[in-house]
């Protein structure tokens, strides 16, 4: 059939499942939304306030999916508007689509009005990214790009057109899906050694990052756990791969469990998977196990022995692997290593309890436990993204979405749109600070706009936590520019956006809130006071080992 472009390429999204759009019109890209407008019964397109918005609601639909998120935008500031979003999907491996509209080809290079070199502004942060020159490549290179995004290590690519490229004529064709032929990890000597090292190994710790979930190896992972009887810690990515069990040690690294570190620390085998042993994790690489062989699994070659001396890699699908890695695993207790985890984990840090005074972990605990197992927590970045992690229950892949690499603040609101979107019979709850709720707020209407309930819990300290925690330890009490006023009325400006408010000073406002919250049809904002002399703790410094541990004020 032949038709523009524009419509060529709406027909190709379809094809290849889509039935979710973020994005922002604008002149370059009014032909594709015009194409869009008449395929509204079979692909629901999402107006965001901003580009930015859009690009991170793509990444939380993507994150909490699996499936290949897709954010549009116009060229010139719609484009760079994009770029936080886009560099967020980068670092975190998150398979999105980013399609931008560029001038006519007959004015690139000539300054014309919004006119940005956007594939050169993107090449560091993306997968892959292409222009499409005519108008027969726009069905394959959209193929092609979803292919690239969702395979190997996922990741962001994007896909820029100019103007005339939309408008132009040719004939579309549905192409019939092509059989993937998969690749198994097939060395079997490399597997049976590793099976060895861990059915010898007497202090073992498992160590997961996000490459299980975008592997979907959640599941295969507790197998190799529960046959092992290995203790297990995760990466901020790798929250959700594990049962709340015996095995269980948390988060490890910086703002990691005392246990989980010292775990680490005297383990003689670290089997780390799916994992980039970030700065975060890895706060001294020379001081990391010193006493353990290091395994690590990974479908990115790039990232072996990029950060840690490793003794075993093996590159591949993690899913694969660990299928293929079960059998060989004996089945043994490990009790004296576990017993003396158990030690460490009476040196875990407890936060005191002041009576009627909102505590983050007593919050978090709370709203947890009222939210329920199947709740997907998103949150932004700062103190409360690290109170999340520590104390937030998750038990299920893609139920935790958070900025781990970039550490993007304004990332959670649009995101929880995302995931909201992508998972209407779920409640989606958004954690978030004051610092960070500002950054993207406008995002709000956009939920109220389209009927998306998401409940956002704002901690509120009047400062930039994290920063001030910093600043506490590292610069010697001086608070330069971190504090802000608490002028902002956050009932006021929900009721303003059409979405419910609440403000709490107290545990029991929240308990009351926060089940109001649920039982609300519309989007809720609710304000948890707290005090600005919170901090996350333990905390190791960067650079620092666990010599250098802090956990306490």
């Amino acid at each position: 059939m032949r038709m523009n472009g524009s419509h060529i390429l709406v027909n190709t999204l379809l094809e290849l499942g889509v039935d979710t759009v973020f994005g922002y019109p604008g002149g370059s890209v009014l032909n594709i939304y015009d194409a869009m407008y008449d395929y509204q019964d079979k692909i629901k397109n999402i107006i965001t306030s901003t580009e930015q918005g859009a690009a991170h609601a793509a990444d939380g639909y993507a994150r909490s999916t699996g499936k290949v998120g897709v954010a549009i935008a116009t060229s010139g500031p719609g484009a760079t508007n994009l770029i936080t979003g886009i560099a967020t999907a980068f670092m975190d491996s998150v398979p999105v689509v980013y399609i931008t509209g560029n001038v006519a080809q007959n004015l690139i290079g000539k300054d014309s009005f919004q006119e940005v070199y956007t594939t050169g502004i993107t090449m560091p942060i993306t997968k892959h990214n292409f222009v499409v020159r005519e108008v027969d490549k726009v069905a394959d290179t959209i193929r092609e790009a979803f292919r690239i995004a969702s395979s190997g290590r996922k990741g962001p690519v994007l896909v820029d057109f100019p103007k005339d490229v939309t408008i132009a004529e040719y004939e579309y064709e549905v192409k019939k899906e092509e059989t993937k032929v998969k690749k198994d990890f097939d060395d079997e000597k490399l597997l049976d050694e590793i099976a060895n090292l861990i059915n010898k190994s007497k202090k073992p710790v498992i160590y997961s990052g996000g490459g299980v979930i975008s592997s979907n190896a959640s599941e295969e992972l507790r197998q190799v756990i529960d046959k092992s009887s290995i203790p297990a810690c995760n990466s901020i990515m790798g929250i959700g791969n594990l049962d709340y069990n015996k095995y269980f040690l948390g988060m490890a690294g910086m703002h990691g469990r005392v246990s989980t570190n010292y775990a680490i620390d005297n383990s003689d085998l670290i089997i780390a998977i799916g994992t980039r042993f970030s700065d975060r994790t890895v706060t001294n690489t020379e001081k990391f196990a010193p006493r353990a062989k290091i395994i690590h699994i990974d479908i990115d070659a790039s990232e072996i022995r990029k950060n840690v001396n490793i003794d075993y890699d093996i590159i591949g699908d993690v899913k694969d692997i660990l299928s293929k890695l079960l059998p060989k695993i004996k089945r043994q207790d490990r009790n004296e290593w576990l017993a003396e985890i158990e030690n460490w984990k009476k040196s875990d840090y407890i936060e005191a309890k002041e009576n009627g005074v909102i505590k983050p972990k007593e919050l978090l605990e709370k709203l947890s436990d009222m939210a329920g197992d199947d709740a997907i927590f998103v949150t932004d970045v700062g103190q409360h993204q690290m109170w999340a992690c520590q104390y937030c229950k998750v038990t299920k892949p893609r139920h935790f979405l958070t900025s781990a690499g970039l550490g993007t603040m304004g990332y959670g609101y649009g995101a929880a749109i995302g995931a909201k979107l992508a998972n209407p019979q779920k409640m989606v709850v958004h954690i978030t600070g004051d610092g960070s709720f500002h950054m993207n707020l406008n995002e709000v209407a956009t939920a109220v706009r389209y009927g998306v309930k998401v409940i956002t819990v704002i901690l509120n300290n009047g400062n930039l936590g994290m920063v001030r925690q910093w600043q506490h330890y590292l610069y010697n009490d001086r608070y330069a520019f971190s504090n802000f006023d608490r002028s902002t009325d956050y009932v006021k400006l929900a009721d303003a956006f059409g979405a419910n408010g609440y403000r709490c000073d107290t545990m029991a406002q929240f308990e009351e809130a926060f089940a109001s919250a649920i039982k609300d049809d519309k989007s809720v904002l609710i304000e948890c006071k707290i005090s600005d002399s919170e901090q996350v703790l333990p905390m190791i410094p960067a650079n620092g080992t666990l010599d250098d541990l802090i956990v306490s004020h």
